[in-house]
């Protein structure tokens, strides 16, 4: 006798049960089980599982953009690496120096973001003698190995910061670019992935402190904390008064922006610039405090300004420094990583034990950059 064939809505379950199991498997083994039968690969390919897989992958990764600088007979060297959380806190400098997980990148280019598995990375050249410089946008998936096209070729001032993120609207990537002239005025550009132009925004109401600070991604918005109606290309802290700071909120869904407030209990300007940062569904502000003591903020409700939380006030003496910087925000607002008396120490601070971790990297990881990462299939058009 012939072994009956397999009743449809059997198939279909077999399929969902497959699918559900599947789901769970992380990103990097999932895509080798592509291999395993026809049926699996379409299951792992398909637009839904790349969702469903997304929804379900830890979130307490990390990407790192390092710069190696040059060292006698080698060569100046930038990359990715990839790295869990508590991989990178335990010991920075083995897991920047880990040739596992690395991607190498153009000495050209910029990191301007992650949003779901995906890198945004600019390739920026300079004009020689000019204010101004050409820059390309493309997307990587680093575990997957995908390479979007590049973006068209945005001419703009060398005075530019940009931002990354998602538009669930129109299930689209978007990429935002706000440059400065000379004059102070500033501009905003976007550009959705796959699309064949730039779309220029409304007028931007202010600057953020340095090129280097890429727009916070949470909420379907990109947020910078900026300078109110910067006056020229550059500014003196010192001359900056309270009501000259101010938080730009864009909608990548409506392409406009809209201001939020700082929070109600700063009421004098910090010595240094501030920071923002974003882990989870919150917006956190960093600053100093009369150069004594390290204060941080969390909005609990992104969008509500009266859901401002000073979340923490701890002294320099608890910390073991004299100074530092605000840099990165790692789980769930519990960790933050501040820059030290050089750029070579890094000071971890977990306010769950209210405990401190000191580490002096090597010279050559003085330079770093973190970014919220999440293992993903992604890749969109």
């Amino acid at each position: 006798m012939h072994m009956a064939a397999q009743h449809p809505t059997a198939a279909v379950l077999l399929c969902e049960v497959v699918m559900e199991i599947l789901s769970w498997v992380p990103a990097k083994p999932v895509t080798r089980l592509k291999l395993v039968c026809k049926s699996w690969n379409s299951i792992i390919s398909h637009p839904h599982f790349v969702k469903l897989h997304l929804h379900r992958s830890p979130k307490n990764a990390i990407v790192l953009s390092t710069l190696t600088p040059p060292f006698p007979n080698k060569e100046e060297k930038q990359s990715l690496v990839l790295s869990s959380v508590e991989s990178f806190i335990q010991n920075p400098s083995s897991t920047v120096d880990a040739q596992e997980n690395r991607h190498s990148l153009h000495l050209q280019d910029r990191v301007s973001g992650s949003c779901n598995g995906l890198v945004c990375v600019a390739r920026i050249l300079y004009h020689p003698n000019k204010d101004i410089c050409d820059i390309w946008f493309r997307l990587l998936n680093p575990l997957g190995g995908f390479i979007s096209e590049n973006s068209p070729c945005l001419r703009v001032s060398m005075h530019t910061a940009s931002g990354f993120g998602y538009d669930e609207s129109s299930d689209s990537y978007k990429v935002v670019t706000v440059s400065r002239d000379s004059s102070g005025t500033v501009t905003a550009q976007v550009y959705s992935f796959g699309g064949s132009s730039w779309k220029r925004a409304n007028s931007f109401p202010a600057f953020p402190f340095s090129v280097e600070d890429n727009g916070h991604f949470i909420g379907g918005t990109l947020n910078w904390l900026g300078l109110r109606n910067p006056h020229g290309a550059h500014y003196d802290w010192a001359a900056v008064t309270l009501d000259m700071l101010m938080i730009v909120s864009f909608d990548l869904k409506s392409d406009t922006h809209k201001q939020i407030l700082l929070p109600k209990g700063i009421d004098e300007i910090p010595d240094k610039e501030p920071t923002l940062g974003v882990w989870g569904n919150s917006l956190y502000l960093l600053h100093n405090y009369k150069n004594t003591h390290f204060i941080a903020w969390q909005m609990k409700e992104f969008g509500d300004e009266n859901s401002w939380t000073q979340l923490l006030k701890i002294s320099f003496h608890h910390l073991g420094v004299e100074r530092l910087l605000p840099e990165f925000i790692f789980e769930n607002g519990n960790i933050f990583i501040l820059r030290g008396r050089h750029c070579f120490e890094l000071v971890f601070y977990d306010r769950r034990d209210n405990s401190v971790k000191r580490i002096n990297i090597l010279a050559n990881n003085s330079y770093f950059i973190a970014f919220d990462y999440v293992e993903s299939l992604v890749q969109p058009c």
